[in-house]
């Protein structure tokens, strides 16, 4: 019998887990997703919740490490645990699928270290080619900022296989698009060329309910969707015609509803059928009363929802 994540997967979405939670890992790969994402909130919600101690208290107890470094050495050590679950798909795909994502510091923009832009670009291109160093299933996270965006074409003519997240809108996805393609056209070759565009769906709601409240009440909670399926449509178009190898593709990103009357599955449903969703565990998880009963998100997909493409 087909599982409810493989009904999701059977409407030609890839399924990544927004997060890298060891234990969630391995019941989540054996679900069907083929990827995952980190960030630096989730690391910090595992050494809270103790899931590090050991590894922690003996990165402490190394000679020469500042706190900054214990902290990214552990970051390391759990998205290297993750990859090693998705190997087997990076491998049966060819380079199409099975990578984690590790997000770079964050810090780069914070507006009290007042860093001038060239030194946040230099630092992203730095960064950047660190933590990718020797790794074929992990993908640069890198954040759609001026100095993320001017970043990216450095990287990933150093071949760097990018994720560019928090993205909400046209002008940075295309930014981000011709500065990727500029930088891929500088290698020697297209072969193991992979991107990513991380498109944020529900926070627009949330930013659009605030912002412009003239909006009509059947137009409101629709802007991230219909935004989403834009992106998305902008992307099938642009690299259609580059032929490379391996798919550039969008992920959907930030699905979690953040109304209470919000159906958890509504934006799961809305863009199931292409390409990538990183949908958090609980939204996965969600009751919902929304067809036949109580179900959760994974039994309204398998009950057939979400069939149609962005």
């Amino acid at each position: 019998m087909t599982s409810p994540l493989q009904s999701l997967v059977a409407t030609g979405t890839k399924l990544w887990l927004d997060s890298v939670d060891p234990q969630l890992v391995k019941s989540n790969r054996a679900l069907g997703a083929t990827g995952a994402t980190s960030n630096p909130i989730i690391i910090s919600d595992l050494i809270k919740a103790g899931e590090f101690d050991q590894e922690l208290d003996a990165l402490l107890h190394e000679k020469g490490l500042s706190d900054e470094e214990v902290a990214w050495r552990l970051t390391d050590r759990v998205v290297r645990t993750a990859q090693e679950v998705f190997r087997p798909v990076r491998e049966s795909t060819e380079g199409d699928d099975g990578y984690v994502s590790f997000e770079l510091d964050p810090l780069i923009e914070d507006p009290d270290r007042d860093m001038p832009h060239r030194e946040r670009v230099a630092r992203y291109v730095e960064l950047g080619s660190q933590w990718s160093k020797g790794h074929d299933n992990r993908m640069i996270k890198v954040p759609a900022t001026p100095a993320g965006l001017e970043a990216l074409e450095a990287l990933c003519a150093g071949g760097v296989t990018l994720n560019v997240t928090l993205i909400f809108s046209m002008r940075q996805y295309e930014a981000a698009r011709e500065a990727i393609w500029r930088g891929a056209q500088r290698r020697k070759s297209l072969e193991r060329f992979k991107s990513v565009y991380s498109i944020f769906v529900s926070r627009v709601d949330v930013y659009t309910e605030k912002h412009v409240p003239e909006l009509s009440q059947g137009a409101q909670g629709q802007v991230g969707i219909v935004n989403a399926k834009q992106l998305w449509r902008s992307n099938q178009q642009f690299w259609s015609g580059r032929r490379t190898p391996l798919r550039q593709e969008i992920i959907f990103a930030s699905t979690g509803t953040k109304k209470p009357e919000d159906p958890p599955w509504k934006y799961v449903d809305a863009l199931a059928g292409s390409d990538i969703q990183t949908n958090p565990p609980a939204t996965n998880d969600a009751p919902s009363t929304a067809r036949n009963g109580p179900a959760s998100v994974r039994q309204v997909l398998a009950a057939g929802g979400g069939t149609d493409a962005p």
